[in-house]
């Protein structure tokens, strides 16, 4: 059967859906728990995927008496009878979040070595689980937190003055709750599934150090708030370290990947009539830039037959960055700025689609996850009075897509493993 346009962005659509069924807590989580104790267990956790985390536990553990709070993304709450589930603001915290890590951190405390605490930390953990250092207020992390996420700095960078900024990530978490055994059941959405990365580490030892955070800020010359600077300088209350013996008998279990979801769909393309070729799970830069990349990639396939021969389906994961500099940005998202860059590489190229969407459902701050594209994009954006590589310049990408219908909407999913992208060579 020939591949049209119908069914390539058929087949696109539902490798995406298999991404995201694959990491979605309700069908992976129970696997991963550990022995129940003879103690107490609290329930703590934060990130996109935390609530529907904590009703796959209760429904995992309907005999046993949980107590405890997560705290998730506005939009991305599920039902639970046992623990507590709290809303509150991503990608800049605010006053819901602050208060429910203030609320978390006290429910760890005071508990003894019978006690169990089941951390549930996934992706948009660290703008959730905001709790301010000693000396430092909310809105000097709301500062801090705008201009990390315009400036540039890669999710790592982000995180490891995040944590430097906390009074419960960086393993701060796991230590308060010594001498009770930790056991985090983590969803990773960071290149590489660092644990100290994922959620700024909460209940991990931190390697990073007061010193590498001011680095971090003046290589991108953030202006920061003056008790942000004065904190930073004093290092007065470095973050637990590798050996720490209050993190002793805190465990890390990964339940969820973004290369999981990728070999998930990989073979999903395989029963389509697809080679699937994995570029990798931790693909970072600038979106349009490795959207040309990947668009040169795509259209080598087409014409020559390399990286792989089609019918096949370039998969990739990893998070980019979008750097928005002096002008004022337009619509955008960092999926539908990488895919508007792979269709401006591609010119139109016969033969290849495309689709880049976030796990988690939402491409930024907009409401949809990504979009779709095709041989005929360009065209049809020239026809509708758009012009591509303005709006990619600007930063408008969104608009590119929403104009033409292309749009991927599947609202909150309620997990998250980065980004997916995909490329259709027929």
């Amino acid at each position: 059967m020939a591949w049209n346009d119908q069914r390539a962005r058929g087949a696109l659509r539902a490798l995406f859906a298999e991404a995201i069924r694959a990491a979605d807590p309700r069908a992976i989580l129970a696997a991963h728990l550990p022995e129940k104790p003879k103690g107490r267990v609290v329930v703590v956790g934060a990130g996109k995927s935390a609530a529907v985390m904590a009703a796959a536990v209760e429904a995992a553990w309907p005999d046993v008496a949980l107590s405890g709070l997560v705290v998730t993304r506005y939009g991305h709450g599920c039902p639970t009878t046992k623990i507590e589930v709290v809303e509150a603001s991503h990608p800049v915290p605010d006053a819901a979040g602050a208060e429910a890590a203030k609320r978390i951190a006290g429910m760890v405390r005071g508990l003894n070595e019978d006690d169990l605490v089941l951390a549930l930390i996934s992706g948009g953990g660290s703008a959730l689980l905001a709790a301010p250092a000693e000396g430092l207020t909310l809105a000097d992390k709301q500062a801090v937190n705008r201009a990390l996420l315009a400036c540039g700095a890669n999710i790592n960078e982000m995180n490891a003055v995040r944590r430097h900024l906390s009074a419960i990530k960086g393993g701060r978490l796991a230590a308060a709750a010594a001498p009770a055994r930790v056991v985090t059941l983590a969803i990773s959405d960071v290149p590489g599934d660092d644990p100290a990365v994922i959620a700024s580490g909460p209940t991990v030892p931190d390697p990073s150090t007061f010193a590498e955070a001011q680095a971090i800020i003046a290589r991108y010359g953030i202006k920061v708030p003056a008790a942000v600077e004065a904190h930073l300088k004093a290092a007065a209350d470095e973050t637990p370290k590798p050996g720490d013996p209050r993190l002793a008998r805190a465990e890390f279990r990964m339940i969820a990947t973004p290369m999981m979801a990728l070999k998930a769909a990989a073979e999903a393309a395989k029963g389509m009539g697809l080679t699937p070729l994995i570029l990798g799970d931790a693909l970072e830069g600038e979106a349009n830039q490795l959207g040309r990349a990947l668009g040169g990639m795509a259209l080598s396939a087409a014409m020559h037959g390399l990286p792989v021969a089609g019918p096949a389906v370039l998969l990739s994961g990893g998070e980019t960055t979008v750097t928005i500099g002096d002008t004022e940005p337009g619509q955008g998202g960092r999926n539908t700025e990488c895919l508007l860059g792979a269709v401006l590489a591609l010119a139109g190229r016969e033969g290849v689609w495309a689709l880049m969407g976030d796990t988690d459902g939402i491409d930024g701050s907009e409401t949809n996850a990504g979009a779709i594209a095709g041989p005929d994009t360009l065209a049809r954006a020239r026809a509708a009075g758009l012009d591509a590589a303005a709006c990619l310049a600007g930063h408008d990408s969104h608009r590119v897509f929403a104009t033409l219908g292309d749009l991927v909407t599947t609202g909150p999913t309620l997990t998250n493993v980065n980004d997916f992208r995909a490329m259709l060579i027929a």
